[in-house]
Order: structure tokens, then C-alpha cells, then sequence
């Protein structure tokens, strides 16, 4: 018999969906051994026996008052394991859409979006665009392929004049040239891309993304949200995308 390799092993252990359960409630609290099976609704055999498990495989660690606790490995082990736990809640979207068109690091933080809701109206999606932009305050942010809905045209000059701090990220043909770049305020600034990674919206309080679809189309299904840790890895791929695009 071929011996499992770590990666292997590791697997092995997390294939187990009370095991999981248990390391899902140790990252929130140490627990005694009784408690651990009221939460995962096992017995106490049960718990015990899948606690042993996860001793051995360094994953928890018994602590001198009784209670168990993640194992420094066990923690590792849990916050990478959130990428994966996201990409699988969402396989049919991910089976369809273009991740690979992204830098590794961004993909390697996947779990990052587990935070923000998951939306599939093209409709709503690009309400949410319009209304984040409206209410805006500080600065509207953005990666789009260059076309502007005619309702927004007003709202966009208005949220310009009161001195909103816009950057705009558009495919390299639709940049500003000659006489337009005279007319474009201070405020407002646009970079080329050669290829769109995604579709980006962001503002100080809220964003969204929406990948592009295996082909390079794109149907605006995406992730929304306030939440900070998804926030932050929106921001940090736009930035990714203004330093190294075309300037005008």
C-alpha cells in the first residue's frame, strides 16, 4: 500500500464533518470535552474518540484545565481551510467563471469573501454600483469595461463637482485622449488595462466584484458587501491593477 502524503493525511482527517465541526468550534472558544458533544450533537463516546483523532493529528491540544484547544498547526490549518470551505460553497459559480486571470495571492485569499453576499440579478448588481457611487463621501473606485449608463451620467457629474476622489480602471481603447483629457477634472483619474481581471466597485464603505466568465464575458453575478476583511481584499486588488496599469 502507498503511504499517504501530509497533504493526504490531512485531508483525511478534515473529511470528517463532526471532526471539522469541532475545530469550527474550538476556534471560537476551549471547551470541555461534554460541551464539545452538545455542540456538534454527539455523544460523549463520540467526542471523545473523534478528539483523539484530532489529538494525534496535532490539530487540538489538551490544556491542564481540561479543556481542548486548536494546536497552533490546528489554526494554520483552519484559516487556510477557509478558501477552500468558500470555493465549495459556491462550486457552480467557480466551475463557470475565470479565476485563474487573477495574481496567485489573490486566489490564495479566497476566504476573504466569505464575508460578503453572494448575488446573481444583473439588474441588482449594477444597482448596486449606481447607489454605492451616489452615496459615496470620500471615493468611488472602480474597474469597468468603459461604458457609462446613460442614468448615471448626472449623478456621476453631480458626485464630480462636490469633489469625490474617482478612479477609474478601463480597458487601454476606451482611454480619454487629446482634447478629453483637458476636460477631465482634477479628481477623476483613469488607467488603462490591456485585459479586464473582473468587474470592481468600491467604495470607503462598501464593495463588490464580479469575475468574468470562463471565454472573457461577463454576466455581473458577484460578491457584495460592507464587511472589512472582504473590503480589504477588493481594495487590495484594484490597487494591484492601478499600479501596474497604463497611465494616461
Amino acid at each position: 500500500m502507498v503511504e499517504k502524503s501530509g497533504l493526504e493525511k490531512l485531508f483525511f482527517e478534515l473529511a470528517s464533518e463532526s471532526r471539522f465541526c469541532i475545530l469550527r468550534e474550538l476556534k471560537k472558544e476551549n471547551l470541555k470535552m461534554q460541551e464539545i458533544a452538545r455542540r456538534i450533537d454527539v455523544t460523549a463516546t463520540e467526542a471523545f474518540r473523534q478528539l483523539e483523532r484530532l489529538s494525534t493529528a496535532a490539530l487540538v491540544q489538551k490544556q491542564p484545565d481540561g479543556t481542548f484547544a486548536l494546536a497552533e498547526y490546528g489554526k494554520l490549518v483552519l484559516q487556510i481551510s477557509t478558501s477552500l470551505d468558500f470555493i465549495a460553497k459556491h462550486k457552480e459559480y467557480f466551475s463557470t467563471h475565470d479565476l485563474m486571470r487573477l495574481p496567485g495571492q489573490f486566489v490564495n485569499r479566497l476566504g476573504e469573501l466569505a464575508g460578503a453576499a453572494f448575488e446573481m440579478d444583473t439588474i441588482k448588481n449594477l444597482n448596486f454600483g449606481a447607489q454605492a457611487f451616489a452615496e459615496a463621501k470620500q471615493y468611488a473606485w472602480g474597474i469597468a469595461e468603459g461604458t457609462i449608463p446613460e442614468h448615471m451620467i448626472p449623478i456621476m457629474n453631480k458626485r464630480v463637482e462636490q469633489g469625490l476622489h474617482v478612479k477609474a480602471l478601463i480597458p487601454e481603447e476606451r482611454l480619454p485622449t487629446g482634447t478629453h483629457m483637458t476636460e477631465t477634472p482634477k479628481n477623476v483619474e483613469f488607467n488603462g488595462l490591456s485585459e479586464l481581471p473582473a468587474i470592481v466597485a468600491i467604495t470607503e464603505k462598501e464593495a463588490g466584484v464580479c469575475f468574468m466568465q470562463l471565454g472573457g464575458r461577463m454576466d455581473y453575478a458577484g460578491f457584495f458587501g460592507t464587511d472589512p476583511v472582504f473590503h480589504n481584499w477588493v481594495k487590495d486588488l484594484f490597487m494591484y491593477y492601478w499600479e501596474k496599469a497604463k497611465r494616461t
